[in-house]
């Protein structure tokens, strides 16, 4: 059993984006708790759903008239790109958690943020991390797009579907198609890069451990998922791979 809310990363290649947010959340009706609104701090109404076990968790354990820190994948709205949609997936109280029924067995221990003990500090509230490609970035308007791609399920006939973020910050454009890890601090309804790492290019063959496809990368790391939509590539000797940047004022 994990010490932090968010596992830590297993893979230079894995993508992710997940967060922390801490508030109250209120379903859309007593007869519903699959939807409602995560009530921030900062007195944010951020659009929320809950994800398999945290019904049952809310509906016997959880109190929701106080708030409690939340463990979420953040998604934008399809038309509107300017609000956050927060996907539930856990919640970080432990001394809770202990009274909830035993993980099930097809889900892993990287998916359940439950601990009998939080020995070490537990990341911020409004702290998300993302991984992922990145497919645009304009420093001008401080916008950048990160594509994640979705680990596939175990016998899962579909492949694996991908999304894309859009966060704010400055991210030179030499790391276009780069796979970048970013530390971001959510404000109000948009999540804002902190720092990043840039990892490595992307490469143009289908790649993916896991998926039988071929494709060799700097240092013979092969990323997960399938490669990027077009041949558009930096040279390596451009970027030194991972390096940590802070992003510019």
């Amino acid at each position: 059993m994990r010490k932090q809310p968010i596992a830590p990363v297993t893979d230079p290649l894995q993508f992710r984006a997940i967060g922390l947010v801490r508030g109250a959340y209120s379903p859309e009706s007593p007869d519903c708790l699959t939807t409602g609104v995560i009530h921030a701090m900062d007195h944010t109404q951020l659009e929320a759903v809950l994800l398999g076990r945290m019904i049952h968790l809310v509906r016997r354990y959880v109190d929701l008239d106080q708030p409690h820190l939340w463990v979420c994948y953040p998604r934008n709205r399809d038309k509107d790109k300017s609000r956050l949609h927060l996907q539930v997936m856990g919640i970080w109280e432990p001394s809770l958690l202990d009274r909830a029924d035993e993980t099930p067995q097809n889900e892993t221990p990287q998916d359940n943020p439950r601990s009998p003990e939080a020995v070490e500090p537990e990341p911020p509230d409004g702290y998300f991390s993302v991984r992922g490609e990145l497919m645009f970035t304009d420093p001008e308007t401080r916008q950048l797009l990160v594509k994640i791609r979705q680990q596939p399920r175990v016998n899962a006939t579909k492949r694996a579907r991908s999304f894309k973020l859009m966060l704010h910050g400055v991210v030179p454009p030499r790391a276009l198609r780069h796979f970048l890890s970013l530390d971001l601090k959510r404000h109000g309804q948009s999540l804002h890069v902190e720092r990043y790492d840039v990892i490595q290019p992307m490469g143009r063959g289908r790649m993916g451990r896991g998926q039988g496809g071929r494709g060799r990368m700097p240092n013979s790391r092969r990323p997960m998922g399938r490669p990027a939509e077009s041949g558009m590539s930096v040279r390596p000797s451009r970027l030194r791979q991972g390096v940590r940047f802070k992003p510019e004022a």
